[in-house]
């Protein structure tokens, strides 16, 4: 009894500590606002969506035709209602955290528009994934079938998340997109923000360590490989808004630990960057760029084909 009485004591203290810390230690609180989107939510969200996307492929049971249609609306119809809701406390919250409250009651119809526009754009986004999984299938000597891509690929479960996340990102869905591709970074190791925009057939062999920014701008047929980062250089808070990633143009590969930095730098198009190159300016289209002991500034010289290649 004089245990139970101690403890008691204790947890009466410490939570009375954990009161006043509430009140007192910065906003890394939540307490009498607008209901936060639900993390768990938004990851059955998407789980629902992958389904959608790649039916028969993560399902218990045996998929069919003739149950396809009805299986296929009731998940729709799913996502809907529980997207739609999300954003909405997305919305809420951005509002309240801007001090736009008299928009507030905007928010149900805004998120429904959005929801619904997002089910609208899931045949197209299909097709871009398709895209995708077929240069995987042709990039990768090892790949033996898109079946083996689309379940076992981190690289495909990156990109297919992106393209969700970034049709979220591009209605100025806040929290929302950004819990879905963290989300996968943390299942795969690829870390690609929502802004970023990447064009068709889009492959990342191996994946993990690759990192891709907020405004990088990735053309059609690009390869990259594991340890990539497509950053920004330092900047100040202020210029958040600005374009601060790079731009890989068309038919580009980057090899294994390459970093790119910067909103100015732009890799022309067939272009090929070596592995563990650093680079913070452009490159012509059709360069090759690669570390060599030659020197610690860049060389460029005329190959048989009339390209770059410049020796780091």
């Amino acid at each position: 009894m004089v245990v139970d009485e101690i403890t008691v004591f204790q947890i009466d203290d410490v939570v009375g500590e954990m009161l006043d810390s509430y009140h007192q230690v910065g906003s890394i609180h939540h307490i009498g606002g607008p209901h936060l989107p639900s993390r768990d939510r938004t990851i059955e969200i998407w789980r629902t969506l992958r389904s959608i996307l790649f039916p028969g492929y993560f399902e218990r049971e045996p998929l069919d035709d003739a149950s396809l249609r009805d299986l296929t609306r009731e998940r729709m119809a799913w996502v809907r209602r529980n997207l739609t809701g999300q954003i909405h406390k997305s919305l809420c919250h951005e509002c309240e955290l801007y001090d736009q409250c008299d928009r507030m009651g905007e928010c149900a119809d805004k998120a429904r528009q959005i929801a619904d526009a997002l089910l609208r754009e899931l045949p197209g986004i299909r097709s871009q994934l398709h895209l995708d999984a077929l240069a995987a299938l042709e990039g990768d000597p090892a790949a033996k079938s898109l079946s083996e891509v689309i379940l076992s690929y981190p690289g495909m479960t990156a990109i297919a998340v992106n393209r969700v996340a970034n049709f979220l990102y591009r209605s100025e869905v806040p929290l929302v997109p950004r819990i879905m591709s963290e989300y996968i970074h943390h299942q795969t190791g690829i870390d690609i923000h929502p802004g970023a925009t990447i064009g068709d057939s889009f492959f990342i062999d191996h994946g993990t360590g690759v990192v891709i920014g907020e405004t990088t701008l990735i053309g059609d047929n690009v390869k990259i490989y594991q340890g990539v980062t497509l950053g920004a250089l330092s900047v100040k808070k202020s210029l958040a808004r600005k374009r601060r990633h790079p731009t890989i143009e068309d038919n580009v590969t980057i090899y294994a630990g390459a970093t790119i930095l910067g909103g100015d730098a732009v890799i022309g198009k067939h272009s090929i960057i070596g592995g563990n190159v650093w680079l913070i300016h452009s490159v012509p289209a059709y360069s090759r760029v690669y570390n060599s002991a030659v020197s610690s500034h860049p060389i460029v010289e005329s190959s048989n084909n009339g390209a770059n290649i410049y020796h780091i």
